[in-house]
């Protein structure tokens, strides 16, 4: 179930769909848009929160990349959640 993220998270999640969208992108790419020691831990929240997807390579299970889901389809499906 998707929900809310702090606000810390939240801002980086903004930055980065302002740049890729729905576009895949490597944790390499995303430093160069967001400066700030935290962004691993913000990405592993935002996915626990609903906001990315982490696509493992199949090739190297050590490299992965990131999808943010779209934020209306997100926000549609918290608001949704809420009103059961």
């Amino acid at each position: 179930m998707a929900q809310l993220p702090p606000d810390w998270t939240f801002k980086m999640y903004s930055k980065l769909w302002k740049h890729f969208g729905e576009k895949s992108f490597s944790n390499k790419e995303a430093k160069r848009i967001i400066k700030d020691d935290n962004l691993t831990q913000a990405i592993s929240r935002l996915k626990k929160d609903g906001w990315v997807k982490i696509n493992i390579d199949q090739e190297d299970g050590r490299k992965s990349t990131y999808t943010l889901n779209n934020p209306e389809i997100t926000l549609k499906t918290i608001i949704e959640d809420n009103a059961k």
